[in-house]
């Protein structure tokens, strides 16, 4: 059966809720990438996520909530991560928060860890939607597990269709990579996932450096796993002079078959990122040459997607 394609009016969020209160999955806008969204509370659901996706059940998920007030029933905030939640939230911000005992949410949501990881998004339209639900919402990026992510609701129909019951289409997403992920504790704050907040800007209100990630066999916390956001064509990156049976992805003033952003603007880059490796791929490309990128600001995620878009598989 495919998906239902809804719209942003109160009878579609309406019945978008209902789906999701029904075990339902449904895929939503936010500002970063769309997301792949069940009850958080509803281990029928969330083991609906895992098998849409053909994701490994050891990566954990992020609980997506309405407003702040909804965040402390489910997690522990305080200190430094209260900082931040106050002042990037709504926002592309994940925090890894300790998990309070009574939160009922299932066991697959967390990996089986003490922590989860909470956003509260800044569209609009998803916190609508997760009001209207009233439900936790767990929702990973919507694409199948290591592909890449969707920023548009025809990217979503085009890969998962026939697994999920709908998807309410937003439009384009406004930032294009996934949020940024941080874990707070004594020792400070640590940066799991470069994203959509630059790491610079949260740096500058905590007054501290980030802290690198704790070396872990498993992941404790979304897009750690090596091997992910990968087009069907290997990837090349830092490249100035590409092959000639290679398609260039550019950024800055090259000549290119597409282009992140001619002018060099890592705020488009990111934007536009997950958009281009989708036309790359129905351009049929087999070896995919991307141009220097700098490892500044969106240029970390925009590296870190595109690493890890290029590791072997």
């Amino acid at each position: 059966m495919t998906a239902l394609r809804l719209g942003s009016s109160a009878s579609d969020l309406d019945r978008a809720a209902a789906l999701l209160r029904g075990s339902a999955l449904v895929a939503f806008p936010t500002e970063t990438v769309y997301g792949l969204g069940g009850d958080a509370s509803d281990g029928r659901a969330v083991a609906g996520i895992f098998a849409a996706k053909n994701r490994p059940s050891f990566n954990p998920l992020i609980v997506h909530l309405p407003d702040m007030d909804a965040v402390t029933r489910y997690a522990t905030l305080s200190g430094d991560a209260a900082r931040l939640a106050e002042a990037f939230w709504p926002g592309p911000m994940t925090l890894v928060l300790p998990l309070r005992p009574d939160a009922g949410l299932s066991p697959l949501v967390t990996a089986g860890l003490s922590t989860v990881a909470i956003r509260v998004p800044a569209n609009r339209l998803a916190r609508d939607l997760l009001a209207h639900t009233g439900r936790p919402v767990a929702a990973p990026s919507a694409n199948p597990s290591g592909r890449i992510s969707a920023t548009t609701a025809d990217h979503v129909m085009d890969h998962l269709s026939n697994r999920i019951a709908a998807v309410v289409d937003g439009g384009p997403c406004t930032v294009g990579v996934e949020s940024t992920i941080l874990a707070c504790d004594d020792a400070g704050c640590r940066l799991l996932r470069p994203g959509g907040l630059p790491a610079e800007t949260a740096e500058a209100c905590l007054g501290a450096p980030l802290l690198p990630p704790v070396a872990s066999a498993t992941p404790n916390a979304p897009g750690q796993l090596a091997s992910h956001y990968a087009p069907r064509g290997s990837v090349r990156l830092n490249v100035t002079d590409p092959e000639p049976d290679e398609i260039l992805l550019g950024f800055g003033p090259v000549e290119a078959a597409l282009n992140l952003s001619p002018s060099g603007d890592l705020v488009e880059a990111a934007a536009g990122l997950f958009g281009a490796l989708h036309r790359l791929d129905a351009m049929g490309a087999d070896r995919i040459a991307v141009a220097p990128i700098p490892e500044t600001g969106l240029g970390r995620a925009i590296n870190d997607r595109l690493r890890r878009a290029a590791a072997p598989r």
